[in-house]
């Protein structure tokens, strides 16, 4: 069983509430997913994160195929860190940790993705020529997205 690892960091010039405010709260999701993949909740989006919070929501990752995505937020500590992690969707494991440290001058957010590809060898050749590619190109649109809202230090 092979588990993966994406590890991003990214710093902009903003403060820590106002991170903290616009990384918790599920629905700007779909502001920082690329629109192609067709990003809409279908519900649990309607209060602030709070562990055991389950949002469901449709995206379109690959070959305008639709999937339906459930994760469960099971860890937040106000002001440094959530965790979520699928509980029903394209992988065998997602196991997403947002962490937010303040700065000199903004903040530093880091991402940890801990996940497991579905179909065994086929899945783990899969991988490197479409998976992390994607994955890699999702990453790149948040933080450029983060710049542009934000901007970058």
């Amino acid at each position: 069983m092979k588990i993966y690892t994406l590890h991003a960091k990214q710093r902009v010039p903003i403060t820590l509430q106002q991170a903290w405010d616009f990384l918790s709260n599920p629905k700007n999701l779909k502001t920082i997913t690329p629109d192609y993949m067709g990003f809409h909740i279908l519900s649990g989006a309607d209060r602030p994160m709070y562990p055991g919070q389950i949002i469901q929501y449709i995206v379109t990752p690959v070959l305008g195929i639709k999937t339906k995505w459930v994760t469960e937020i099971t860890h937040v500590k106000d002001l440094e860190y959530f965790v979520d992690e699928q509980r029903f969707g394209p992988y065998s494991l997602w196991h997403h940790k947002h962490f937010i440290n303040e700065i000199d001058g903004g903040v530093e957010m880091e991402d940890i993705v801990d996940y497991k590809v579905p179909m065994g060898i086929l899945g783990q050749l899969v991988h490197p020529i479409l998976v992390k590619p994607k994955l890699d190109e999702i990453f790149e649109y948040r933080r450029n997205k983060l710049i542009e809202l934000f901007g970058e230090m």
